[in-house]
């Protein structure tokens, strides 16, 4: 019977090479401004000891007792292949597979709310962490205004491998 598929030649190719090199860039100011209040734009570039495989960002300030913490990291793999998020809640419409977990911390009276999203684009990891409170109530940041930042900085973030 005839062949209707190309032999294997091996695993396809990743399908990126690597990490944006500027990884402080790949946000525009403007939601920098908006989810960290008073954040210089600049940020603070991750250490990374393969640049070709991690880069990443922070970006936090404390705007009068609002606290912010903004994180992307990326981790780019040298094959190609779709990966699982493992746990969290499933976030639709983002890359191969994306999820958000969401925690809240209460240490020494000060709550403070995480969200985590995770999103997998064939062979790169781009992971969000986005966190806060405020140090006069004490209280955590409001859980819609975490989760929808830090998956809208993801949303970013992720078109930011394409260039």
């Amino acid at each position: 019977s005839p062949q209707t598929s190309a032999p294997a030649t091996g695993a396809a190719a990743p399908r990126y090479a690597k990490p944006p090199e500027e990884a402080c860039t790949v946000l525009p100011g403007s939601m920098i401004k908006d989810l960290v209040p008073g954040a210089k734009t600049a940020g603070n570039e991750l250490k990374s000891s393969d640049l070709n495989r991690r880069t990443g960002c922070s970006w936090h300030a404390l705007d009068d007792f609002d606290y912010r913490w903004l994180d992307i990291a990326y981790d780019v793999k040298s094959v190609a292949g779709k990966q699982k998020s493992e746990g969290g809640s499933a976030v639709p419409g983002l890359g191969d597979d994306a999820s958000v977990t969401e925690k809240t911390t209460e240490d020494d009276d000060q709550g403070i709310r995480e969200a985590v999203v995770t999103v997998h684009q064939d062979n790169a990891t781009v992971t969000v962490t986005y966190n806060g409170g405020d140090f006069e109530s004490h209280k955590a940041a409001g859980s819609d205004d975490i989760r929808k930042g830090a998956i809208s900085a993801a949303r970013k973030a992720l078109a930011a491998l394409d260039g």
